[in-house]
């Protein structure tokens, strides 16, 4: 078992951070990957305006959950949950403790490895890890890495490995907390970790997320769910936008809609009943049990009065799950973009794409009967919004071959 252990402020957590952990990730065949944030970094005090340690944590999350291996990289509260300093020495001690045949290694960057023999007591922590030093792929800093190498294993009987990174982002976290400040830095995070700086207003940002631009949408809605999902979520926004120029529909508030319909996707149930309760979404007896069926409500809420978004944006989203009698066009299109985006892979997909194209309300209705049937051979309850669906389109003379 080989663990990583990458530890920092995270103030916030960048670009650089994720290519160093996918970086060493491969490089030392990890099992195990442990960011962890530093409760009181014992170097340095946190800058004044620095977020509680819990956003800082929350960031952390999102960059861990951007690589895409949740079985591999964990988030670790280990120094948060001890008070005073966040001395190496001791956390690597306890990890050494807990993981007593496990291969560690202490992931650091160019400056916490040149400066590794002044730290606190570093014969304890290096007679618990090896290190793993990130280094960019250009500049002159060879030679000094190379004599701290020898310093350190001369010293200490260090085991040492320098990973190059190719791209590593080069930026301070002072600097980058600036350009936040100004409006300016978000090229160098993950989309995720902005939308959570932008939606709690952290580092002097001040965006009115009433009026957000597309990019800084994007961002928060992101930030609202898992990384797993951004792909469809990306897909959606793509595919209504083409539909909405392909019949005339407003392309920007489809994708505005395309970016939010699943943004409380991950709410749980009784979270999900609170906001219901909370914005006045009435519900019938199926809604009240069945989560997958809440989040099209609560979504349309949030993109409402938190995103400020229009009513034609609202009941898209409000009905991209269940569908409706007598839809809008920005209705049908969010609900058949839902279903048929490139990530979708189904039998009869190629067919509904091919159909959107053609005849809006056909494709609609394929949507709507494709789930009806896959609802009545699972055995599950149709709602009767689908149910109106299709008999409204029906009796406007529309039909489908399933």
């Amino acid at each position: 078992m080989k663990i990583g252990i990458y530890g920092g402020t995270f103030n916030p957590p960048h670009l650089g951070h994720l290519a160093a952990a996918r970086a060493a990730i491969r490089s030392l065949e990890l099992d195990r990957l442990l960011l962890m944030p530093a409760a009181v970094p014992p170097h340095k005090e946190l800058p004044s305006g620095s977020p509680p340690a819990g956003d800082r944590l929350a960031m952390t999350a999102k960059l861990a959950d951007a690589l895409l291996m949740p079985k591999t990289v964990q988030v670790s509260t280990l120094e948060m949950d001890r008070p005073g300093p966040s001395y190496t020495a001791d956390t690597v001690e306890t990890i050494r403790r807990q993981e007593p045949e496990a291969e560690l290694w202490l992931l650091v960057g160019s400056d916490m490895f040149l400066s590794l023999h002044t730290w606190r007591e570093p014969e304890r922590i290096l007679k618990c890890v090896s290190v793993c030093a990130f280094h960019r792929t250009q500049g002159d800093e060879a030679e000094r890495f190379a004599a701290q190498k020898a310093r350190l294993e001369r010293d200490y009987g260090a085991r040492v490995e320098m990973i190059p990174v190719p791209g590593l982002v080069e930026i301070s976290s002072t600097r980058l907390r600036e350009l936040l400040a100004r409006g300016e830095g978000q090229e160098y995070l993950h989309p995720s970790v902005y939308g959570y700086i932008l939606l709690h207003r952290l580092y002097g940002t001040h965006a009115d997320l009433r009026h957000l631009e597309l990019p800084e949408l994007r961002a928060c809605s992101y930030a609202m769910m898992k990384e797993k999902r951004v792909a469809h979520v990306q897909g959606v926004e793509e595919e209504a936008a083409r539909l909405a120029r392909r019949w005339g529909a407003d392309e920007t508030l489809a994708r505005r809609a395309g970016i939010l319909h699943d943004c409380t996707k991950y709410l749980d149930l009784e979270e999900q009943l609170a906001l219901c309760g909370q914005y006045g979404v009435e519900l019938d007896e199926l809604e009240r049990q069945a989560v997958k069926l809440l989040h099209s409500k609560t979504g349309a809420c949030i993109a409402r009065a938190v995103f400020g978004e229009p009513d034609e944006v609202y009941w898209a989203i409000f009905w991209h799950t269940t569908a409706k009698a007598d839809m809008t066009t920005l209705e049908k299109i969010l609900y058949v973009a839902d279903y048929m985006e490139p990530n979708r892979d189904f039998e009869g997909v190629e067919r509904l794409r091919a159909l959107a194209y053609e005849d809006l309300d056909r494709a609609l209705l394929l949507g709507v009967e494709t789930t009806i049937q896959e609802m009545e051979e699972r055995q599950v309850p149709i709602h009767t919004n689908t149910l109106a669906a299709r008999d409204w389109l029906t009796a406007h003379g529309v039909t489908v071959e399933i």
